[in-house]
């Protein structure tokens, strides 16, 4: 993984905490750990979602145009840097 990859990721991994306010420490979040199950992942809800879309697109300038979008990307932190890669964004 380049360097620019890790940074994209520790970003992207900065965000979701700063927007869902989780007590967790970024250095915690894996890159594959699901985002929203509750037992496995991070148990992120429906105002969860809606803040991390709007500061990602704010942020990234990359849209995330619909539910059927928005629920493939946002599976784990791979899934979504694998979408921002794929539109162009730059860490």
């Amino acid at each position: 993984m380049s360097t620019g990859d890790q940074a994209l990721k520790d970003r992207v991994k900065a965000l979701i905490v700063q927007c869902a306010r989780l007590k967790v420490p970024v250095s915690e979040l894996t890159d594959d750990r699901p985002l929203f199950d509750p037992e496995k992942g991070l148990g992120l809800d429906s105002i969860d979602v809606l803040e991390i879309v709007v500061n990602i697109e704010k942020t990234f300038g990359v849209q995330i145009p619909d539910k059927e979008v928005g629920q493939k990307v946002l599976q784990s932190i791979n899934t979504l840097v694998d979408y921002l890669k794929a539109q162009g964004a730059k860490a």
